[in-house]
């Protein structure tokens, strides 16, 4: 299994940017697919998570700037986001997992990305 993430980058405060998780090699079931990111010297934190089969979206405190989509024909899922802050500057990581959408710890995750930095900066 392998969750490859892309779109990441430098963006001026206030831009956009879509990331991008494609998904590979897994079985066939519903999963949880979460973004999550971690900047520099502090934890995890939980951004959103959609369940695969229905497309519920589960959004944390970014609702509103960001926004979580799925595609299964190219099991690919999304996050936009808009509005970009400086604080926003993280490595964003996808991962998957059958049961956990909201996890402490990116070990919980069954299957997890290598990350895409996000730097927001003038």
């Amino acid at each position: 299994v392998q969750l490859v993430e892309s779109g990441g980058g430098l963006v001026q405060p206030g831009g956009s940017l879509r990331l991008s998780c494609t998904a590979s090699g897994l079985p066939r079931s519903s999963f949880y697919m979460t973004w999550v990111r971690q900047a520099p010297g502090k934890g995890l934190e939980w951004v959103s998570s959609i369940y695969t089969n229905g497309g519920r979206t589960y959004d944390g405190e970014l609702k509103g700037r960001f926004t979580i989509s799925y595609d299964n024909s190219v099991n690919t899922v999304y996050l936009q986001m808009n509005s970009l802050k400086p604080e926003d500057t993280a490595v964003y990581y996808c991962a998957a997992d059958r049961l956990i959408a909201r996890a402490r710890s990116l070990q919980e995750y069954t299957y997890r990305g290598q990350g895409t930095q996000v730097t927001v900066s003038s």
